[in-house]
Protein backbone atom coordinates (compact mmCIF):
# COMPACT_ATOMS: atom_id res chain seq x y z
CA UNK A 1 0.00 0.00 0.00
CA UNK A 2 1.03 3.57 -0.19
CA UNK A 3 0.96 4.24 2.97
CA UNK A 4 1.36 1.67 5.80
CA UNK A 5 -0.09 4.25 8.84
CA UNK A 6 -3.03 4.87 6.28
CA UNK A 7 -5.75 2.26 8.27
CA UNK A 8 -4.92 3.91 11.50
CA UNK A 9 -6.83 7.20 10.29
CA UNK A 10 -9.88 8.33 11.74
CA UNK A 11 -13.32 7.53 9.62
CA UNK A 12 -16.19 9.01 9.33
CA UNK A 13 -18.64 6.92 11.88
CA UNK A 14 -20.49 4.15 10.20
CA UNK A 15 -24.24 3.64 10.57
CA UNK A 16 -23.33 0.25 11.56
CA UNK A 17 -20.10 -0.49 13.46
CA UNK A 18 -20.12 -4.05 14.42
CA UNK A 19 -16.34 -3.02 16.44
CA UNK A 20 -18.63 -0.59 18.54
CA UNK A 21 -19.76 -2.10 21.98
CA UNK A 22 -22.98 -1.22 22.83
CA UNK A 23 -24.20 0.61 25.85
CA UNK A 24 -25.63 -1.50 28.56
CA UNK A 25 -28.08 0.93 29.72
CA UNK A 26 -29.28 1.63 26.41
CA UNK A 27 -32.95 1.50 26.94
CA UNK A 28 -35.42 -1.02 24.70
CA UNK A 29 -38.37 0.25 23.49
CA UNK A 30 -41.42 -2.62 24.08
CA UNK A 31 -42.10 -1.63 19.87
CA UNK A 32 -40.62 0.60 17.18
CA UNK A 33 -43.08 0.73 14.10
CA UNK A 34 -44.98 -2.05 13.92
CA UNK A 35 -42.13 -4.49 15.23
CA UNK A 36 -42.65 -5.78 18.85
CA UNK A 37 -38.74 -5.35 20.28
CA UNK A 38 -36.75 -8.50 21.49
CA UNK A 39 -33.72 -7.33 22.72
CA UNK A 40 -30.77 -4.81 21.28
CA UNK A 41 -28.02 -6.65 19.17
CA UNK A 42 -25.51 -3.77 18.93
CA UNK A 43 -25.13 -0.21 18.67
CA UNK A 44 -23.05 1.40 16.38
CA UNK A 45 -21.70 4.86 15.90
CA UNK A 46 -24.84 6.52 14.36
CA UNK A 47 -27.59 3.49 15.02
CA UNK A 48 -28.85 1.06 17.25
CA UNK A 49 -30.02 -2.13 16.04
CA UNK A 50 -32.54 -4.08 17.63
CA UNK A 51 -33.44 -7.65 17.20
CA UNK A 52 -37.45 -7.84 16.63
CA UNK A 53 -40.77 -9.37 15.84
CA UNK A 54 -42.16 -9.29 12.04
CA UNK A 55 -45.78 -8.85 12.88
CA UNK A 56 -47.36 -11.27 10.16
CA UNK A 57 -44.46 -13.89 9.46
CA UNK A 58 -43.61 -13.50 13.62
CA UNK A 59 -39.86 -14.34 12.41
CA UNK A 60 -36.74 -12.26 14.19
CA UNK A 61 -36.67 -9.18 12.25
CA UNK A 62 -33.18 -6.54 12.33
CA UNK A 63 -34.81 -3.04 13.42
CA UNK A 64 -31.78 -0.32 12.53
CA UNK A 65 -32.77 3.02 14.32
CA UNK A 66 -31.12 6.25 13.82
CA UNK A 67 -30.06 7.88 16.91
CA UNK A 68 -32.30 10.98 17.99
CA UNK A 69 -29.54 13.30 18.10
CA UNK A 70 -28.78 12.73 14.45
CA UNK A 71 -32.47 13.24 13.32
CA UNK A 72 -32.15 16.87 12.70
CA UNK A 73 -29.04 16.05 10.44
CA UNK A 74 -29.96 16.28 6.79
CA UNK A 75 -26.72 14.99 5.82
CA UNK A 76 -27.41 12.12 8.01
CA UNK A 77 -31.12 11.64 7.67
CA UNK A 78 -30.67 11.67 3.64
CA UNK A 79 -28.41 8.53 4.00
CA UNK A 80 -30.35 7.03 6.32
CA UNK A 81 -33.01 7.55 4.22
CA UNK A 82 -31.29 6.13 0.77
CA UNK A 83 -29.71 2.99 3.15
CA UNK A 84 -33.44 1.67 3.15
CA UNK A 85 -34.39 2.99 -0.85
CA UNK A 86 -30.95 1.20 -1.57
CA UNK A 87 -31.96 -1.85 -0.26
CA UNK A 88 -35.71 -2.46 -1.07
CA UNK A 89 -34.25 -2.07 -4.57
CA UNK A 90 -31.91 -5.10 -4.36
CA UNK A 91 -33.59 -8.23 -4.37
CA UNK A 92 -30.80 -10.86 -4.55
CA UNK A 93 -30.24 -14.31 -2.44
CA UNK A 94 -26.58 -12.97 -1.20
CA UNK A 95 -28.07 -9.43 -0.12
CA UNK A 96 -29.85 -8.51 2.79
CA UNK A 97 -33.73 -8.07 2.22
CA UNK A 98 -35.82 -5.02 3.59
CA UNK A 99 -38.85 -5.33 5.10
CA UNK A 100 -40.10 -1.72 5.61
CA UNK A 101 -39.13 1.69 6.46
CA UNK A 102 -40.63 4.49 7.97
CA UNK A 103 -41.28 6.59 11.33
CA UNK A 104 -41.40 5.86 15.06
CA UNK A 105 -41.81 8.12 18.07
CA UNK A 106 -38.27 8.56 18.53
CA UNK A 107 -37.16 9.65 14.61
CA UNK A 108 -36.39 6.84 12.26
CA UNK A 109 -35.98 2.44 11.72
CA UNK A 110 -35.02 0.17 9.18
CA UNK A 111 -36.81 -3.17 9.33
CA UNK A 112 -34.57 -5.82 7.39
CA UNK A 113 -33.76 -9.41 7.30
CA UNK A 114 -31.86 -11.13 10.35
CA UNK A 115 -29.31 -13.18 9.83
CA UNK A 116 -28.56 -15.76 11.94
CA UNK A 117 -24.70 -16.35 11.08
CA UNK A 118 -21.39 -15.08 11.40
CA UNK A 119 -18.92 -12.46 9.29
CA UNK A 120 -16.15 -13.54 6.76
CA UNK A 121 -14.03 -11.85 9.04
CA UNK A 122 -14.60 -14.20 12.20
CA UNK A 123 -14.80 -17.27 9.75
CA UNK A 124 -11.09 -16.35 8.18
CA UNK A 125 -10.34 -15.72 11.64
CA UNK A 126 -11.46 -19.26 12.84
CA UNK A 127 -10.00 -21.16 10.07
CA UNK A 128 -8.48 -20.58 6.39
CA UNK A 129 -10.05 -21.45 3.09
CA UNK A 130 -9.26 -23.62 0.51
CA UNK A 131 -8.28 -21.94 -3.06
CA UNK A 132 -11.12 -23.23 -4.44
CA UNK A 133 -13.38 -22.36 -1.23
CA UNK A 134 -11.94 -18.68 -1.75
CA UNK A 135 -12.62 -18.20 -4.82
CA UNK A 136 -16.31 -19.49 -4.62
CA UNK A 137 -17.27 -17.29 -2.02
CA UNK A 138 -15.57 -14.55 -3.88
CA UNK A 139 -17.84 -15.42 -6.68
CA UNK A 140 -20.82 -14.94 -4.78
CA UNK A 141 -19.63 -11.84 -3.45
CA UNK A 142 -18.97 -10.83 -6.90
CA UNK A 143 -22.81 -11.42 -8.39
CA UNK A 144 -24.29 -10.13 -5.24
CA UNK A 145 -22.04 -6.86 -6.22
CA UNK A 146 -22.44 -6.86 -9.91
CA UNK A 147 -26.72 -6.61 -9.13
CA UNK A 148 -25.97 -4.03 -6.81
CA UNK A 149 -24.10 -2.60 -9.81
CA UNK A 150 -26.89 -2.74 -12.61
CA UNK A 151 -29.40 -1.41 -9.50
CA UNK A 152 -26.69 1.72 -9.55
CA UNK A 153 -25.22 1.44 -6.42
CA UNK A 154 -21.86 1.30 -5.17
CA UNK A 155 -21.77 -0.39 -1.79
CA UNK A 156 -18.72 2.42 -0.83
CA UNK A 157 -17.79 -0.27 2.69
CA UNK A 158 -17.33 -3.61 1.41
CA UNK A 159 -15.24 -5.77 3.82
CA UNK A 160 -15.06 -9.14 5.52
CA UNK A 161 -17.05 -7.85 8.37
CA UNK A 162 -19.93 -6.51 6.38
CA UNK A 163 -20.45 -10.43 4.44
CA UNK A 164 -22.13 -13.08 6.65
CA UNK A 165 -22.22 -16.59 6.49
CA UNK A 166 -25.55 -18.00 7.30
CA UNK A 167 -26.05 -21.19 9.01
CA UNK A 168 -26.96 -22.89 5.70
CA UNK A 169 -23.37 -21.62 4.41
CA UNK A 170 -24.82 -18.49 1.96
CA UNK A 171 -23.30 -15.60 1.83
CA UNK A 172 -25.24 -12.00 2.82
CA UNK A 173 -24.02 -8.14 1.96
CA UNK A 174 -25.22 -6.33 4.57
CA UNK A 175 -24.82 -2.35 5.96
CA UNK A 176 -25.41 -0.02 2.87
CA UNK A 177 -25.09 2.40 5.65
CA UNK A 178 -22.93 4.84 2.93
CA UNK A 179 -23.69 3.32 -0.05
CA UNK A 180 -23.99 5.92 -2.71
CA UNK A 181 -26.84 5.95 -5.82
CA UNK A 182 -24.58 6.50 -9.49
CA UNK A 183 -28.09 6.31 -10.40
CA UNK A 184 -28.11 9.61 -13.43
CA UNK A 185 -30.25 12.45 -12.22
CA UNK A 186 -29.80 11.71 -8.60
CA UNK A 187 -27.66 14.33 -6.47
CA UNK A 188 -25.00 12.67 -3.91
CA UNK A 189 -25.01 14.56 -0.46
CA UNK A 190 -21.49 15.61 0.13
CA UNK A 191 -19.75 14.73 3.27
CA UNK A 192 -19.71 18.22 5.31
CA UNK A 193 -16.35 17.04 7.39
CA UNK A 194 -12.82 15.70 6.46
CA UNK A 195 -13.61 12.34 8.20
CA UNK A 196 -12.82 9.76 5.40
CA UNK A 197 -15.68 7.76 4.49
CA UNK A 198 -15.46 4.02 4.56
CA UNK A 199 -12.55 1.58 5.86
CA UNK A 200 -9.34 2.41 5.19
CA UNK A 201 -7.77 -1.09 4.39
CA UNK A 202 -10.46 -1.75 1.94
CA UNK A 203 -10.18 1.44 0.27
CA UNK A 204 -9.90 2.31 -3.34
CA UNK A 205 -7.07 5.11 -3.25
CA UNK A 206 -9.75 7.59 -5.37
CA UNK A 207 -12.08 6.84 -2.18
CA UNK A 208 -9.36 8.02 0.07
CA UNK A 209 -9.20 11.47 -1.98
CA UNK A 210 -12.90 12.06 -3.42
CA UNK A 211 -15.19 9.62 -1.33
CA UNK A 212 -18.41 11.56 -2.68
CA UNK A 213 -17.02 11.04 -6.36
CA UNK A 214 -15.95 7.44 -6.74
CA UNK A 215 -17.43 4.75 -9.31
CA UNK A 216 -18.35 0.85 -9.46
CA UNK A 217 -14.32 0.19 -10.06
CA UNK A 218 -13.77 1.18 -6.30
CA UNK A 219 -15.92 -1.68 -4.71
CA UNK A 220 -14.29 -3.72 -7.29
CA UNK A 221 -11.01 -2.34 -5.63
CA UNK A 222 -12.44 -3.52 -2.42
CA UNK A 223 -12.86 -6.92 -3.29
CA UNK A 224 -9.44 -7.33 -4.65
CA UNK A 225 -8.02 -6.86 -1.38
CA UNK A 226 -11.27 -9.63 0.06
CA UNK A 227 -9.74 -11.84 -2.73
CA UNK A 228 -6.44 -11.64 -1.34
CA UNK A 229 -6.94 -11.91 2.59
CA UNK A 230 -9.49 -15.30 1.65
CA UNK A 231 -6.58 -16.93 -0.85
CA UNK A 232 -3.39 -15.90 1.62
CA UNK A 233 -5.77 -17.38 4.80
CA UNK A 234 -6.04 -14.66 7.37
CA UNK A 235 -6.80 -10.63 7.23
CA UNK A 236 -3.46 -8.67 5.79
CA UNK A 237 -3.87 -5.37 7.44
CA UNK A 238 -3.37 -3.33 4.42
CA UNK A 239 -0.19 -4.93 3.27
CA UNK A 240 -0.53 -6.52 0.19
CA UNK A 241 2.28 -8.85 -1.03
CA UNK A 242 1.35 -9.91 -4.70
CA UNK A 243 4.51 -12.44 -5.36
CA UNK A 244 2.60 -14.66 -2.33
CA UNK A 245 -0.48 -15.64 -4.56
CA UNK A 246 -0.79 -18.69 -7.08
CA UNK A 247 0.93 -17.71 -10.82
CA UNK A 248 -2.62 -17.80 -12.54
CA UNK A 249 -4.27 -15.52 -9.89
CA UNK A 250 -1.85 -12.85 -9.72
CA UNK A 251 -2.79 -11.10 -12.89
CA UNK A 252 -6.41 -11.28 -11.99
CA UNK A 253 -5.29 -9.47 -8.55
CA UNK A 254 -2.84 -7.26 -10.06
CA UNK A 255 -5.58 -6.03 -12.39
CA UNK A 256 -8.29 -5.50 -9.56
CA UNK A 257 -5.71 -3.42 -7.26
CA UNK A 258 -4.44 -0.82 -9.85
CA UNK A 259 -4.35 2.73 -8.25
CA UNK A 260 -5.75 4.38 -11.36
CA UNK A 261 -9.71 3.03 -11.73
CA UNK A 262 -9.22 3.36 -15.06
CA UNK A 263 -6.96 0.63 -15.27
CA UNK A 264 -9.14 -1.98 -13.12
CA UNK A 265 -11.90 -4.16 -14.14
CA UNK A 266 -14.61 -1.98 -15.09
CA UNK A 267 -17.50 -4.37 -15.28
CA UNK A 268 -17.91 -7.02 -12.17
CA UNK A 269 -18.96 -9.68 -15.13
CA UNK A 270 -15.67 -9.18 -16.22
CA UNK A 271 -13.84 -10.05 -13.20
CA UNK A 272 -16.37 -13.50 -12.65
CA UNK A 273 -15.42 -14.26 -16.33
CA UNK A 274 -11.82 -14.32 -15.56
CA UNK A 275 -12.02 -16.05 -12.16
CA UNK A 276 -14.37 -18.94 -13.19
CA UNK A 277 -11.90 -19.74 -16.45
CA UNK A 278 -8.71 -19.83 -14.06
CA UNK A 279 -10.28 -22.15 -11.99
CA UNK A 280 -11.29 -24.26 -14.98
CA UNK A 281 -7.64 -24.00 -16.07
CA UNK A 282 -4.91 -26.67 -15.68
CA UNK A 283 -2.36 -23.98 -13.49
CA UNK A 284 -5.47 -24.07 -11.25
CA UNK A 285 -5.10 -27.86 -10.68
CA UNK A 286 -1.71 -27.26 -10.06
CA UNK A 287 -1.67 -24.20 -8.10
CA UNK A 288 -3.66 -25.76 -4.87
CA UNK A 289 -2.44 -24.51 -1.87
CA UNK A 290 -0.62 -26.52 0.85
CA UNK A 291 -3.09 -25.86 3.48
CA UNK A 292 -5.59 -26.75 0.55
CA UNK A 293 -6.55 -30.74 1.58
CA UNK A 294 -6.67 -29.79 5.34
CA UNK A 295 -9.41 -27.37 4.75
CA UNK A 296 -11.19 -29.86 2.17
CA UNK A 297 -11.09 -32.43 5.03
CA UNK A 298 -12.36 -30.13 7.44
CA UNK A 299 -15.28 -29.05 5.66
CA UNK A 300 -15.89 -32.89 4.85
CA UNK A 301 -15.54 -33.52 8.74
CA UNK A 302 -18.17 -30.54 9.62
CA UNK A 303 -20.88 -32.28 6.76
CA UNK A 304 -20.04 -36.09 8.65
CA UNK A 305 -21.01 -34.34 11.67
CA UNK A 306 -24.30 -33.34 10.13
CA UNK A 307 -25.08 -37.02 10.03
CA UNK A 308 -24.58 -38.27 13.05
CA UNK A 309 -27.80 -35.98 13.88
CA UNK A 310 -31.65 -37.45 12.98
CA UNK A 311 -32.79 -35.39 10.42
CA UNK A 312 -36.38 -35.14 11.52
CA UNK A 313 -38.15 -35.35 14.97
CA UNK A 314 -39.69 -38.27 15.57
CA UNK A 315 -43.68 -38.03 15.13
CA UNK A 316 -44.97 -38.76 19.09
CA UNK A 317 -48.36 -38.01 19.63
CA UNK A 318 -48.52 -37.76 23.31
CA UNK A 319 -46.12 -35.07 23.56
CA UNK A 320 -44.55 -31.92 21.69
CA UNK A 321 -40.57 -31.70 20.34
CA UNK A 322 -38.16 -29.39 19.50
CA UNK A 323 -34.40 -29.60 19.16
CA UNK A 324 -32.02 -27.09 18.18
CA UNK A 325 -28.23 -27.06 17.82
CA UNK A 326 -25.78 -23.69 18.16
CA UNK A 327 -23.32 -24.37 15.89
CA UNK A 328 -19.90 -23.19 18.01
CA UNK A 329 -16.36 -21.75 16.40
CA UNK A 330 -14.87 -25.35 17.44
CA UNK A 331 -16.11 -28.84 15.80
CA UNK A 332 -18.21 -30.81 17.82
CA UNK A 333 -18.61 -34.31 18.28
CA UNK A 334 -22.28 -33.61 20.16
CA UNK A 335 -24.37 -36.34 18.75
CA UNK A 336 -28.47 -37.29 19.91
CA UNK A 337 -31.01 -39.33 19.19
CA UNK A 338 -34.59 -40.55 19.86
CA UNK A 339 -35.99 -44.28 20.10
CA UNK A 340 -39.87 -45.21 20.15
CA UNK A 341 -39.96 -48.43 21.80
CA UNK A 342 -42.63 -51.56 21.11
CA UNK A 343 -44.50 -50.49 23.93
CA UNK A 344 -44.62 -46.64 22.72
CA UNK A 345 -41.89 -44.87 25.33
CA UNK A 346 -39.79 -42.90 23.62
CA UNK A 347 -36.27 -42.55 24.22
CA UNK A 348 -33.78 -39.55 24.41
CA UNK A 349 -30.41 -40.10 24.09
CA UNK A 350 -27.55 -37.27 24.18
CA UNK A 351 -23.66 -37.67 24.18
CA UNK A 352 -21.14 -35.42 23.99
CA UNK A 353 -17.15 -36.17 24.02
CA UNK A 354 -14.80 -34.55 26.38
CA UNK A 355 -12.42 -35.14 23.24
CA UNK A 356 -12.56 -32.01 20.61
CA UNK A 357 -12.32 -31.27 16.81
CA UNK A 358 -11.87 -34.03 14.52
CA UNK A 359 -11.06 -36.80 17.03
CA UNK A 360 -13.85 -36.26 19.08
CA UNK A 361 -16.63 -36.34 16.06
CA UNK A 362 -14.85 -39.79 15.32
CA UNK A 363 -15.32 -41.29 18.67
CA UNK A 364 -18.54 -40.30 18.55
CA UNK A 365 -19.61 -41.94 15.45
CA UNK A 366 -18.63 -45.18 16.80
CA UNK A 367 -20.72 -44.72 20.30
CA UNK A 368 -23.24 -43.11 17.69
CA UNK A 369 -23.16 -47.24 16.11
CA UNK A 370 -22.80 -48.90 19.78
CA UNK A 371 -25.85 -47.20 20.92
CA UNK A 372 -28.13 -47.64 17.81
CA UNK A 373 -27.52 -51.81 17.85
CA UNK A 374 -28.01 -51.85 21.79
CA UNK A 375 -31.65 -49.84 20.63
CA UNK A 376 -32.19 -52.18 17.73
CA UNK A 377 -31.70 -55.44 19.35
CA UNK A 378 -33.51 -56.11 22.14
CA UNK A 379 -35.69 -53.86 24.71
CA UNK A 380 -32.47 -53.01 27.34
CA UNK A 381 -33.40 -50.38 30.57
CA UNK A 382 -31.50 -47.30 29.98
CA UNK A 383 -29.38 -48.02 33.21
CA UNK A 384 -27.76 -51.48 31.20
CA UNK A 385 -27.59 -49.17 28.03
CA UNK A 386 -25.47 -46.63 30.25
CA UNK A 387 -23.16 -49.32 31.95
CA UNK A 388 -22.66 -51.63 28.28
CA UNK A 389 -21.38 -48.22 26.71
CA UNK A 390 -19.19 -47.23 29.73
CA UNK A 391 -17.40 -51.03 29.61
CA UNK A 392 -16.96 -50.57 25.81
CA UNK A 393 -15.44 -46.92 25.78
CA UNK A 394 -13.09 -47.82 29.08
CA UNK A 395 -11.65 -51.11 27.28
CA UNK A 396 -11.42 -49.23 23.60
CA UNK A 397 -8.74 -47.83 22.65
CA UNK A 398 -10.01 -44.61 22.23
CA UNK A 399 -9.28 -43.47 25.46
CA UNK A 400 -12.05 -40.81 25.66
CA UNK A 401 -15.04 -39.98 28.18
CA UNK A 402 -18.43 -38.94 27.26
CA UNK A 403 -20.57 -36.72 29.03
CA UNK A 404 -24.11 -38.74 28.26
CA UNK A 405 -27.75 -38.19 29.06
CA UNK A 406 -30.53 -40.73 28.38
CA UNK A 407 -34.41 -39.98 29.30
CA UNK A 408 -37.58 -42.06 28.49
CA UNK A 409 -40.88 -41.12 28.57
CA UNK A 410 -44.17 -43.29 29.36
CA UNK A 411 -47.63 -41.54 28.72
CA UNK A 412 -49.18 -44.97 30.01
CA UNK A 413 -47.47 -45.14 33.41
CA UNK A 414 -47.18 -40.76 33.46
CA UNK A 415 -43.42 -41.40 34.54
CA UNK A 416 -40.21 -40.47 33.08
CA UNK A 417 -36.79 -41.98 34.17
CA UNK A 418 -33.47 -40.71 33.56
CA UNK A 419 -29.58 -41.54 34.26
CA UNK A 420 -26.88 -39.14 33.62
CA UNK A 421 -22.70 -39.57 33.63
CA UNK A 422 -20.86 -36.25 33.57
CA UNK A 423 -22.06 -32.76 33.36
CA UNK A 424 -24.58 -33.25 31.17
CA UNK A 425 -27.75 -31.59 33.17
CA UNK A 426 -31.68 -32.09 32.13
CA UNK A 427 -33.87 -29.47 33.16
CA UNK A 428 -37.64 -29.82 33.87
CA UNK A 429 -40.68 -28.57 35.08
CA UNK A 430 -43.41 -30.69 36.85
CA UNK A 431 -47.44 -29.90 35.63
CA UNK A 432 -46.56 -26.58 34.62
CA UNK A 433 -44.72 -25.46 37.43
CA UNK A 434 -43.03 -22.10 36.90
CA UNK A 435 -39.39 -23.32 38.57
CA UNK A 436 -37.05 -25.50 36.41
CA UNK A 437 -34.95 -27.58 38.61
CA UNK A 438 -31.48 -29.01 37.19
CA UNK A 439 -31.31 -33.07 37.31
CA UNK A 440 -28.43 -34.95 37.82
CA UNK A 441 -27.05 -38.06 38.92
CA UNK A 442 -23.91 -37.18 39.37
CA UNK A 443 -22.14 -40.27 38.08
CA UNK A 444 -18.51 -40.20 36.37
CA UNK A 445 -18.25 -39.35 32.50
CA UNK A 446 -18.38 -42.53 30.83
CA UNK A 447 -14.93 -44.67 30.51
CA UNK A 448 -14.00 -43.06 33.69
CA UNK A 449 -13.90 -46.09 35.72
CA UNK A 450 -13.61 -49.76 34.20
CA UNK A 451 -17.39 -50.15 35.85
CA UNK A 452 -20.33 -48.11 37.68
CA UNK A 453 -23.42 -48.76 39.00
CA UNK A 454 -26.21 -46.73 37.25
CA UNK A 455 -29.01 -45.98 38.67
CA UNK A 456 -32.40 -45.02 37.45
CA UNK A 457 -34.06 -41.67 38.75
CA UNK A 458 -38.24 -41.77 37.92
CA UNK A 459 -40.19 -39.10 38.22
CA UNK A 460 -44.11 -37.76 37.48
CA UNK A 461 -44.91 -37.12 33.96
CA UNK A 462 -48.36 -34.98 33.76
CA UNK A 463 -49.69 -33.02 31.34
CA UNK A 464 -48.00 -29.75 31.36
CA UNK A 465 -44.56 -31.32 32.25
CA UNK A 466 -41.74 -29.89 30.53
CA UNK A 467 -38.48 -31.22 29.94
CA UNK A 468 -34.82 -30.24 28.04
CA UNK A 469 -31.97 -31.95 27.84
CA UNK A 470 -28.65 -30.14 27.36
CA UNK A 471 -25.32 -30.89 26.24
CA UNK A 472 -22.41 -28.74 25.86
CA UNK A 473 -19.05 -29.24 24.20
CA UNK A 474 -16.45 -27.25 25.82
CA UNK A 475 -13.86 -26.12 23.61
CA UNK A 476 -11.17 -26.68 26.95
CA UNK A 477 -12.72 -29.15 29.17
CA UNK A 478 -10.45 -27.86 32.26
CA UNK A 479 -11.91 -24.85 31.92
CA UNK A 480 -15.19 -25.33 34.35
CA UNK A 481 -16.39 -21.73 35.11
CA UNK A 482 -17.37 -22.30 31.20
CA UNK A 483 -19.18 -24.80 31.50
CA UNK A 484 -20.85 -22.55 34.64
CA UNK A 485 -21.38 -20.09 32.88
CA UNK A 486 -22.87 -21.39 29.74
CA UNK A 487 -25.72 -23.31 32.39
CA UNK A 488 -26.40 -20.38 34.14
CA UNK A 489 -27.38 -18.64 30.87
CA UNK A 490 -29.30 -21.79 29.46
CA UNK A 491 -30.92 -21.62 32.42
CA UNK A 492 -32.26 -17.95 32.55
CA UNK A 493 -32.95 -18.28 28.89
CA UNK A 494 -35.32 -21.29 29.45
CA UNK A 495 -36.95 -19.57 32.45
CA UNK A 496 -37.63 -16.88 30.23
CA UNK A 497 -39.70 -18.51 27.62
CA UNK A 498 -40.28 -21.63 29.51
CA UNK A 499 -44.00 -21.87 28.34
CA UNK A 500 -43.79 -21.40 25.00
CA UNK A 501 -43.89 -24.56 22.21
CA UNK A 502 -40.57 -26.57 22.82
CA UNK A 503 -39.51 -25.91 19.24
CA UNK A 504 -39.64 -22.11 20.14
CA UNK A 505 -37.87 -22.58 23.06
CA UNK A 506 -35.11 -24.49 21.63
CA UNK A 507 -34.83 -21.70 18.60
CA UNK A 508 -35.04 -18.83 20.49
CA UNK A 509 -32.17 -19.88 23.20
CA UNK A 510 -29.90 -20.94 20.17
CA UNK A 511 -30.41 -17.44 18.43
CA UNK A 512 -29.57 -15.69 21.48
CA UNK A 513 -26.46 -17.35 21.78
CA UNK A 514 -25.65 -16.98 17.90
CA UNK A 515 -25.93 -12.99 18.96
CA UNK A 516 -24.41 -12.82 21.99
CA UNK A 517 -20.92 -10.91 22.40
CA UNK A 518 -19.31 -13.65 25.09
CA UNK A 519 -16.58 -15.44 23.26
CA UNK A 520 -17.87 -18.47 25.80
CA UNK A 521 -20.80 -18.90 23.90
CA UNK A 522 -19.45 -17.99 20.31
CA UNK A 523 -16.60 -20.71 21.18
CA UNK A 524 -18.92 -23.60 22.23
CA UNK A 525 -21.31 -25.88 20.52
CA UNK A 526 -24.31 -26.41 22.80
CA UNK A 527 -27.12 -29.02 21.77
CA UNK A 528 -30.66 -28.37 23.28
CA UNK A 529 -33.84 -30.74 23.15
CA UNK A 530 -37.25 -29.77 24.47
CA UNK A 531 -40.22 -32.14 25.10
CA UNK A 532 -43.60 -31.46 26.54
CA UNK A 533 -46.37 -33.39 27.54
CA UNK A 534 -49.89 -32.90 25.85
Amino acid sequence: MENENFHKQVTEPMLLTGDTPFEDSCNVPEKIGEYKIEGLLERGGMSILYLGTHPETKKPTAIKVLLSKYVSNPEIVKRFLDEAEIISMADHPNIVKLFGHGEWEEGLYIAMEFIEGISLRQYLLRQPFSLKQALEIIIDIAYALCHLHTHGVIHRDLKPENILFTESGAIKLIDFGIAQLNTEGKKTVKSSNNHLIGTPIYMSPEQRDSPDSVSYPSDLYSLGIITYELVLGKLCHGRIHLSLMPKGLKPILTKMLQPNPNNRYQDTVDFISDVTNYMHSKSFEKESLPIDQLSEAAHHIKQAQQHLLPLNLPKWPHAKLGVSLHKGLTISGIYYDFFISEDDTLTIVCVEPEKKGIEGVIYTATIRGIIKTLFHSRHTPINEIASTLNKAIYHDSMSSQFQFSIVTFSHTSNTMSYTSSGQSPIWISVDGNEELTKLTSYCPPLGELKSHIFEIHTLPWNVGSSCFITSYTIADPTHREDRTFLEEYVKTALQESKNQNPQHVCDELTRKMRISTKQTIQNNSIALIGIQRV
